[in-house]
């Protein structure tokens, strides 16, 4: 039986990749999708994920919810210059995507399915972990209720990406970083020192696409350009996925080593050791090939042959 999934998310390049290659993993079931500002605004998220839906059409569809429009006390700073304006590498000619609900929220969602499911429920925060502190707040009982939430976020012994110290999702709003570690959940962090092992170059991308993947491969390869040459620009020897290496590691943990380990978070998102009771476990070594193969086995399948005519 496949495990329920929620995915919290700003998308974003990487975050598409992640819901991509969540939809056609058998182990589990997408069940909700919650957006939230960070790499791009919250109602450009949301119009990105209403886009993959229609450029995926998972079955079953996803319950959504629009969630945090900004961080819990200071003005959001976005990630447009990395993923384009519209977060999906600023292609024009995106079919028109459904509108955004205006209900449910995020916090209804979070709240429903984690009443629901309970243990069962694995929830996945990709983005700003805005939405989950604001569920902490309306009912901290319900998130207690949630059987394991991975968090992709944070810069432990590596150097961040926004500033020397510390990683993206956490410097955009520090506050529900803090929050939610200082909560006693069951979270798995997934931090830079984890991701930036996991890279694809952009041959791995394509020859895995030659297998015939019609317009959903022609689209990734368009979204994901953008994240390449940047990446590359960088030092990086391909496209980093942060956010799809966090998803797999929800559905397989044994893809990481991990370490238990207390977490204080600092003024502008450090995430910084501290002695005491652990609050999280971090990700370190990754299986960086097994990894790669079966992101790339789930992201875009093949297209089948059609029939031949008689």
């Amino acid at each position: 039986m496949a495990a329920p999934v929620l995915i919290d998310t700003d998308p974003g390049i990487d975050d598409a990749l992640a819901l991509l290659f969540g939809w056609n993993s058998p182990e589990i079931s997408v069940e909700a999708i919650t957006t939230v500002a960070g790499n791009v605004p919250v109602e450009q998220g949301t119009v990105n994920v209403f886009r993959l839906l229609g450029l995926r059409e998972p079955s079953p569809r996803p319950v959504i919810g629009v969630g945090a429009a900004e961080p819990l006390a200071r003005a959001l700073v976005t990630a447009q210059r990395y993923h384009g304006e519209d977060g999906l590498g600023d292609l024009p000619d995106w079919p028109e995507a459904e509108k955004p609900p205006l209900e449910p929220d995020a916090v209804s969602v979070i709240v429903d399915h984690a009443r629901r499911l309970q243990r069962l429920l694995t929830l996945v925060a990709i983005g700003p972990l805005t939405n989950l502190a604001l569920t902490l707040k309306a009912d901290a009982g319900a998130v207690s209720l949630i059987g394991r939430i991975v968090a992709m976020g944070g810069a432990v012994d590596v150097p961040g990406n926004i500033t020397p110290t510390a990683e993206f999702n956490m410097s955009v709003d520090p506050e529900a970083a803090h929050r939610v570690l200082a909560a006693r959940l069951p979270l798995d962090l997934v931090p830079l020192d984890a991701t930036r092992q996991a890279v694809l170059p952009r041959a791995g991308l394509k020859s895995a696409f030659r297998r015939g993947s019609g317009p959903l491969g022609d689209r990734i390869v368009a979204f994901t350009e953008r994240g390449f040459r940047l990446d590359h620009a960088g030092g990086a020897q391909g496209l980093v996925l942060h956010d799809p290496l966090a998803l797999a590691l929800a559905i397989d943990p044994t893809l990481a080593e991990w370490e238990a380990v207390r977490l204080v978070i600092g003024p502008e998102g450090e995430t910084l050791r501290a002695s005491g009771e652990p609050n999280c476990r971090i990700a370190k070594g990754v299986d960086t090939d097994r990894f790669l193969r079966l992101f790339l086995e789930r992201l875009c399948p093949p297209v089948p042959p059609r029939p031949a005519s008689s």
